[in-house]
């Protein structure tokens, strides 16, 4: 925090009048703030377009293995030298994060991971796809009966929405559905479930008197 942010930031409890010496959370602004100051700090880092005089067989391998599987190996190890540029990476990396005074955890920190997951989501360097496992629990959830449930469930599917295909034309049609509506379908739906439990009538017997 500046001096100038420090005085504006400041606040009073009973204790006395206190100042921020590092942005907090609670800002309107900080959030932007943070992710400008982190994109400037990783520029060059999160994403590396090919230039136009790469050659499209490279020696660099995504998943560790050549592309021609007659290739030799390095040393015995087809990943070693991925592994050599991986730590050069990763000195960069550090090397910038100090430049800019930010410290990483080591606890919370994956290095060399093909991919990592990370808020219910996977990434890597394909980009971002959703955790195979919450998935299958989206898809096991059943069709609403009320309109608060309803809102629930549009919840849980807004999550992966960048997901779903068309998914702004399928949830404009559920957000216009009102408690009538469900009135109606669970009206519907015990008609169809009473007419299934109605016993069989028999013939009537023609020959009897």
């Amino acid at each position: 925090m500046t001096d100038r942010a420090r005085l504006i930031s400041a606040f009073i409890t009973p204790f006395g009048l206190f100042e921020w010496n590092r942005m907090p959370f609670g800002l309107k602004n900080a959030p932007q703030i943070y992710q400008r100051m982190i994109d400037n700090a990783l520029y060059g880092f999160t994403r590396i377009p090919k230039m136009a005089g790469d050659l499209e067989r490279l020696d660099v391998f995504e998943a560790g293995e050549p592309e021609g599987p007659g290739k030799p190996s390095v040393l015995g190890r087809r990943s070693y030298i991925d592994d050599i540029l991986l730590c050069d990476r990763v000195g960069d990396l550090l090397e910038a994060c100090d430049k800019w005074n930010l410290s990483i955890s080591v606890v919370k920190s994956f290095w060399g991971m093909p991919n990592v997951e990370y808020l219910g989501h996977k990434v890597s360097h394909d980009g971002l796809e959703a955790n195979p496992k919450d998935l299958s629990a989206l898809t096991d959830l059943e069709f609403p009966g009320s309109l608060r449930a309803m809102q629930s469930f549009l919840g849980s599917l807004n999550y992966y929405s960048r997901f779903i295909e068309d998914y702004a034309i399928f949830a404009s049609v559920l957000y216009e559905l009102r408690e009538i509506d469900y009135a109606a379908m669970e009206k519907g739906m015990n008609l169809a479930s009473t007419s299934i439990r109605i016993p069989g009538s028999r013939h009537n017997d023609q020959g009897s008197g």
